[in-house]
C-alpha cells in the first residue's frame, strides 16, 4: 500500500494571502523581540506589494490597544478589528472567499500562543497550507513562543522564514521583479531571538 504523501507546501503569489496579526502600539513594551518582529513583516509587507499577493490586516481591541504601529508601513491598509484570538472573523472570512484560487496563507505577528496559533488551527481546518513566518511571529515570553511554534507544527503548519518564503515566492532570479526583491533582502532579517529556541532538548528539532 501506497504511504500517503506528505504536504509540499509550496507557495505561489497567484494562490497566496499574507495575514498581519495585531502588530499594536500597546504591545510595543511587551512582546520580546518586538521591533525585529514588526521589521520582517514589513519586509514581508513590501514583497506581498512587490508580487500583488493581498494582505490581511487585524487589531486586537483597537479601543484598548491602540492602532497598528507606523514602522510596519501598512496605513494604507484598512485593519480589520477583532475581540476574539483567530484572525478569522467573518470579515476575513468573505475576502478569503472572494479569493477561490486561495491555498496559503503567510502568517505574522503576535502573539504565538494566542492569536497566531488560534488563526493558524482555524485555517488549517480550512484546508490551507499555513506559513508560519518564524521570524515574524512573538511573544511576551520566549518559552509560550516556542512551545506556539511547535504546537503548530504538530497540527500541520508549516514553520519557515521571510526569506525562506520570499524567495519560494520568487522563484526564479529571471523573474521582472527580482532585483527588487534581491535588493529587500541582501541584508539578512533582523534577529529575532530564534536561534536560542533551537538549543537544546528544543521541540521544534523533533
Amino acid at each position: 500500500m501506497a504511504t500517503a504523501r506528505p504536504a509540499l507546501g509550496r507557495v505561489l503569489p497567484g494562490s497566496s494571502m499574507l495575514f498581519l496579526c495585531d502588530m499594536q502600539e500597546k504591545f510595543r513594551g511587551t512582546i520580546s523581540f518586538f521591533p525585529q518582529i514588526v521589521a520582517v513583516s514589513a519586509r514581508m509587507l513590501q514583497v506581498a506589494r512587490m508580487l500583488d499577493i493581498p494582505v490581511m490586516l487585524t487589531e486586537q481591541y483597537p479601543t484598548g490597544l491602540g492602532p497598528t504601529v507606523p514602522e510596519l508601513g501598512a496605513q494604507d491598509i484598512r485593519a480589520v478589528p477583532k475581540t476574539c484570538f483567530s484572525m478569522v472573523v467573518p470579515e476575513v472570512e468573505r475576502l478569503m472567499n472572494a479569493r477561490p484560487s486561495l491555498r496559503s496563507v503567510l502568517l505574522c505577528g503576535i502573539e504565538a500562543q494566542a492569536c497566531i496559533m488560534s488563526t493558524a488551527l482555524d485555517l488549517l481546518e480550512r484546508g490551507l497550507d499555513v506559513h508560519v513566518v518564524a521570524d515574524a511571529c512573538s511573544s511576551r515570553s520566549q518559552v509560550d513562543r516556542l512551545l506556539a511554534l511547535s504546537r503548530m507544527r504538530q497540527s500541520g503548519a508549516f514553520l519557515t522564514t521571510s526569506e525562506c518564503l520570499i524567495l519560494q515566492l520568487v522563484r526564479d532570479s529571471a523573474h521582472p521583479r527580482f532585483k527588487e526583491v534581491q535588493k529587500l533582502i541582501r541584508d539578512p532579517a533582523p534577529d529575532s531571538g530564534l536561534l536560542g529556541l533551537f538549543q537544546g532538548q528544543s521541540p521544534l528539532l523533533n
